[in-house]
């Protein structure tokens, strides 16, 4: 039986459930809030409740708990629902389309307020698992404050030419001011200006593609034709060792004290290898017994396999085995080899040449013409995307058809280098670990 009660402040607050049942309703008898309840459950709180019909069907909906709800308040929340329903209505559906309102609402009004900054860290949060970890950290580079202490200097770091657009609200980013900063940056490092300009560009786009973000963020503000004149084209680049240099190089590469560091440059040089690829190189992607090396590669993501060819096997097999790197530093703080470019620089400058470490990626691809190796092969080996049809769908290339071309691509350049190397045939033995 219902219960009908002229609904008082100390009525209402003496409500209580009965024991043995799940629930108890008590109706007020106001017949101005027409379906008004207060709904106790065991030990909760009382809640007023709405009941009523709509479309032949009942309903029922909370309104609030009696602590934060009065109960003028409470009854007039009534009539309004039975308003809704008069007008034939759906309450709930006007709740839901209200809730979601204010839902909207509440992110037009963060995002207007959002500095890019703040995305800028969303954005590197959800994009480093697709990340390389030196991808990551150029972008923590490009966007710096600077002024922190470098590991191996006591200069100071400089400011990444992201910060200055990290303050501006995310809204606020168009064409005009992405000019400004350009212009700014360009005046003062080129270079990196470009590469900043390009990671912005990916960054408005991945804006722009987000539920929250889209329709508020310009993903074209970086990709106009007068910002990219302002910030201009990176000349290519062209130095690779020429035939008549390899003699030069090879001299006074070879004479480098640390073992590792001439092994690492001449081993780029003879298979064409990214640097970050060669120096992440472990024991357990050298297969002695089949001669093949396994390096990942940023191209295919199962990594791609070459031929092991005698003079780099025999580089890997005089170097100390120190942890899991094949080219391993013992300073170093992740155990491998990090930047020998300075060493490398003194070499270039005792043999006369000027080149720059990935230009010896850049000769691997230049000598091997000499040589009329097909096309495919070398960028099989450099680990380069397939540019036509039927290399990217009909020629498959084991690695001992690779190993034919790239081992006369080895003896050549070490004949052409004067470096006198007789090819061992017999298995090889690794070399006791040295703990230097």
């Amino acid at each position: 039986m219902e219960k009908i009660v002229n609904f008082t402040a100390k009525r209402v607050s003496e409500f209580s459930c009965p024991p043995g049942k799940f629930q108890e309703i008590f109706w007020d008898a106001d017949p101005k809030a027409p379906g008004l309840g207060v709904r106790i459950r065991g030990k909760g709180r009382p809640t007023y409740v709405f009941q009523s019909r709509f479309q032949k069907r009942s309903l029922r909906m909370a309104i609030g708990t009696i602590d934060t709800w009065t109960i003028p308040e409470a009854r007039r929340r009534a009539r309004e629902l039975q308003s809704l329903i008069d007008l034939g209505r759906d309450p709930r559906v006007v709740k839901a389309e209200t809730i979601t309102n204010d839902i909207q609402a509440r992110a037009l009004s963060k995002l207007e307020g959002m500095t890019v900054g703040e995305a800028w860290q969303t954005y590197l949060e959800e994009r480093r698992p697709f990340w390389s970890e030196s991808h990551y950290n150029s972008h923590l580079a490009l966007s710096q404050a600077g002024g922190a202490r470098r590991k191996r200097s006591k200069e100071l770091t400089r400011q990444g030419p992201l910060y200055p657009l990290l303050g501006l609200k995310l809204v606020d980013v168009d064409s005009g001011s992405l000019k400004t900063w350009a212009a700014q940056e360009a005046k003062v490092r080129p270079s990196s200006s470009r590469l900043a300009l390009r990671v912005f560009k990916a960054f408005l786009r991945w804006c722009a593609e987000q539920e929250g973000y889209r329709g508020k963020v310009d993903a074209e503000a970086a990709s106009g034709k007068r910002i990219n004149e302002i910030v201009g084209s990176a000349p290519a680049r062209r130095d690779a060792l020429r035939r008549e240099q390899l003699a030069e190089w090879f001299n006074h590469v070879r004479e480098i004290q640390n073992p590792v560091v001439s092994g690492y440059l001449q081993c780029l040089l003879l298979t064409g290898v990214r640097r970050e690829e060669m120096a992440k190189l472990k024991w357990s992607d050298v297969d002695f017994r089949w001669h093949t090396i396994h390096f990942s590669d940023k191209v295919d993501e199962f990594g791609k396999e070459i031929p092991l060819t005698p003079y780099v096997e025999s580089i890997l097999l005089s170097l100390p085995r120190r942890n899991e790197w094949v080219f391993s530093s013992p300073t170093s703080r992740s155990g491998r080899i990090v930047d020998p470019k300075k060493a490398h620089q003194t070499a270039c400058a005792r043999a006369g040449v000027s080149l720059t470490i990935h230009g010896l990626r850049r000769s691997f691809k230049s000598l091997a013409e000499w040589l009329d190796i097909p096309a495919g092969v070398t960028a099989q080996i450099m680990g380069h995307k397939p540019s036509a049809t039927a290399e990217k769908h009909y020629t498959v290339r084991p690695v001992d058809l690779l190993r034919v071309h790239h081992t006369a691509f080895e003896s050549w350049v070490l004949n052409n280098a004067g470096v006198e190397f007789e090819p061992n045939n017999e298995k090889p033995t690794l070399k006791a670990v040295s703990q230097r």
